[in-house]
């Protein structure tokens, strides 16, 4: 198959105020980027990702965690505290045991959009389903 993009142009030419008008956007979102760059790179942790995308289902308790994704409890307690301090869990307290849950629908969305985008390039054929851990299931 031929790609009818390719990722250079064929004539250098730089356009200013593009460039200018871009270099300003940075600028003002660069907190937000610093934000979104940590929060990527929590997405990115296999561990981390089935955590989240099973506690899409609902709340779980941090054994019921480590049942699921066949790790163990200290990996779960591990893996949890850097997923609370980007706000992407929250967790409460019922006596002795303890519920996890994704802290707000926001982060419900971005698994559910990142599958959705994982879903369009298994359609058209750009993406295999072993390439990543969104992939639908089969």
């Amino acid at each position: 198959m031929t790609q009818a993009t390719t990722d250079s142009c064929d004539v250098r030419r730089v356009h200013p105020d593009a460039v200018d008008a871009a270099r300003a956007a940075l600028a003002a979102r660069e907190g937000d980027l610093d934000g979104a760059r940590a929060l990527f790179a929590a997405l990115g942790d296999p561990t981390r990702l089935r955590l989240l995308a099973a506690l899409q289902a609902g709340p779980l308790c941090t054994c019921d965690l480590a049942a699921t994704l066949d790790v163990s409890e200290s990996a779960v307690s591990h893996q949890l505290r850097g997923l609370r301090a980007l706000r992407l869990v929250a967790s409460d307290r019922d006596g002795r045991v303890v519920y996890h849950r994704l802290d707000d629908d926001h982060v419900a969305a971005l698994l559910d959009v990142a599958a959705e985008h994982v879903a369009e390039g298994v359609v058209e054929g750009e993406t295999r389903p072993a390439d990543t851990a969104l992939a639908p299931s089969a």
